[in-house]
Parts: C-alpha cells; structure tokens; sequence
C-alpha cells in the first residue's frame, strides 16, 4: 500500500499553477463576513453532511467498550463506529480526544467516517477526560493541570496502544482492513497522535520515541506545540508518516498556565518531518469549533461549515493515503477556497521548487 503520493507529471503543471494562485490569493485576500459563511452552507460537503447525518442509523453501527488496562489498574473506554450491514471497513481511524472530553464528544467525526466506509475507534483517557469539569469550580485549574501533566500526557499513549491491541485482538477486527491505520486526535489528542506517531519526549536527558508502527498516517486537529529544552525540528524528526494538519486563524489554547498562539500550528507544521503533509487553515473559528463548543466569536453557520469541511477533508486524505487518488483532495481545496487562510500540500510545493 503507498502512503508516500506524488502527483503525476500529467496535469501537474496546471494544478501547480492554481495551488500558486490559491497561495497568493489567500495572503491577500480579506476575511469572509458573515455572508460567505452562510454562502458556505451550499456546499455540496456541507449539505452531504447534514443528509448524512440523517441516516445514521442505516449507515453507521456504534459499540461501546468498557476496557480496563490490568497492568496499569486504568480503565479505557471506547467507542467504535463502523459501517453498517457488514461491510468492511477500509481503514481503522483511532481517535484521541482534547483535554476534558469524552469517547463520544467527536461523534460528528467518527460517525461521518463510517458513512464514508472506514471504522472509527474513538479512545476515552480516564485522567484527562470530561471529569475535569465535575467537582469545586475553585479547584478546576488545578485538575486541568493535572490533566495535562507530563505523566498523564504519557498515560494516554499507553491507552491507545492498549485500545488498538484489544480491538485488533477482537472479532470486530474482521470488520476493517488493519493495515490501513490512521491516528487522529484534537488539541491534547492531536498531542497524543504526534507522540505515537513518532514524536519524541525527552527522559533522563535523551529523546525516547513511544512510536507505535502499526500507525500509518496521522490527522493533527489544532496540535499543540511540544514545550521542552529540545527544537520541533528534533522533536518530530522521526515522524515520516503522512500527516494532515488541521487548524484557523484563531486557534489559541488557554489553560491555566499554558498559553499557545496560532502560530505554533504554523511552526509545527513546518517543523513536520512528514514525506507526506497538508495544512488546513480556516480563516476564522476558536479552538473548540472542532470539539462541537462555540466560543465567543464563533457563529453557527461557521461551526456548521468547519465541521463539514473537516469531516470532508480528512476523508479525502484518507482516501489519498489509502488509494492514491488526489481527487478528492484536490477539489475539496478547490471548493473551500473561500473560507480558508492557507492551504499548503508538500508534494506540489515540493514540484514547485
């Protein structure tokens, strides 16, 4: 199976010529308003997703797992979405939530992807999940803390990698192909994702990879930056697999006492060591839009759009990596042109130079 896509020489030249344009058009063109956004709504990936979520319960099967982790004493749920009436899945997606989130908070996406023909693994990290928010609203920032500390940050790797043993231990791993496996995440998850994808974190003085090799690409949705005495580029040298970088303009994270600005997704993305990547800017929308939150700013037909967007794009990556057709991808940039800030693939811009 090739993960590493190229484009063909035949029509190359013309699609490098529109990524170009595309490039110049999004540094200077002007913020949607109001009315692009809810001119975005007739899509035909925004419309797909609304008529898709209708029929669910003909298309998508869920199974919920309750996990527990001997050798740790940890428990793991999990919940699995896979396509309906027996058929196989593709490829396996294994999803890692953001800090204080739960297996079932991405449900938009792993629903939407087992509409698509792949099977959905969504991972609920006891330390770090929807828990954080219960208890004294005084002692919340210390639980968030702790939530995000480098020994729950390590925890989580080890419930991935747990949840991916059971699951292809079990009878459900007929239902997809195990070779085609793609690790997703948002914010902390994307963290987590990054870190099983080859990442490395450093212990007693030297960089440790907690890589897991069955992992073949990875989906990165507003990923935070790796704050250590070691450069990105070192950090993420290991990490050769496709990646797919998803972000806006106003992804900030703000967490009692870690602040990250949107531009650590820029510098991630280009510290990537990945032969294989693409970067997604929205041109507006906070960092929980992704989560199925709205902050402040957001307004509901930006959420509905981005939503969409991202479930349409990631399929298409996926489609890429697992059949080499950069169709789908292609028009997907074509169609969100409006409403994105940048959008940047290393194999045209590695034709380009």
């Amino acid at each position: 199976m090739l993960f590493h896509t190229m484009l063909k020489p035949s029509g190359a030249v013309a699609v490098i010529v529109a990524l170009l344009l595309f490039l110049t058009g999004c540094a200077q063109k002007q913020v949607p308003d109001s009315v692009v956004w809810q001119q975005q709504l007739n899509l035909p990936s925004v419309k797909y997703s609304a008529e898709a979520a209708k029929h669910l319960w003909l298309n998508v099967e869920e199974v919920s797992f309750n996990w527990l982790d001997p050798s740790r004493d940890r428990l793991v749920p999990a919940l699995l979405f896979k396509p309906a009436r027996q058929q196989k899945a593709t490829a396996l997606i294994v999803f890692s939530h953001g800090l204080g989130g739960s297996k079932e908070r991405y449900a938009y996406l792993g629903q939407y992807w087992a509409s698509q023909g792949y099977a959905s693994l969504h991972v609920q990290h006891d330390g770090s999940d929807r828990k954080v928010w219960r208890g004294s609203r005084l002692m919340l920032p210390f639980r968030l803390m702790d939530a995000a500390d480098t020994t729950e940050a390590l925890a989580r790797v080890q419930d991935v990698k747990f949840a991916l043993d059971q699951i292809l231990a079990s009878t459900h791993a007929a239902d997809f192909d195990n070779q085609n496996i793609v690790m997703a995440g948002h914010s902390y998850g994307a963290n987590t994702s990054m870190l099983l994808s080859g990442a490395q974190v450093e212990q007693n003085g030297s960089l440790v990879s907690l890589k897991d090799n069955r992992i073949k690409a990875a989906i990165l949705i507003s990923a935070p930056p790796f704050y250590n005495d070691q450069p990105l580029d070192n950090v993420l040298a290991e990490v050769s697999i496709p990646t797919l970088h998803i972000t806006t303009t106003e992804d900030e994270i703000r967490v009692p006492g870690y602040y990250s600005s949107p531009q650590d997704r820029f510098d991630l993305y280009d510290a990537m060591a990945s032969r294989y990547k693409v970067l997604a800017v929205f041109s507006a929308g906070s960092h929980n839009i992704f989560s199925g939150w709205r902050g402040g700013k957001d307004t509901k037909s930006q959420q509905q759009v981005i939503k969409a967007a991202t479930q349409a794009l990631s399929s298409a990556f996926i489609e890429q990596i697992t059949t080499n057709n950069s169709q789908a991808i292609d028009l997907w940039a074509q169609q969100h042109q409006a409403v994105l800030s940048h959008f940047i693939r290393s194999d045209l811009v590695a034709m380009v130079e």
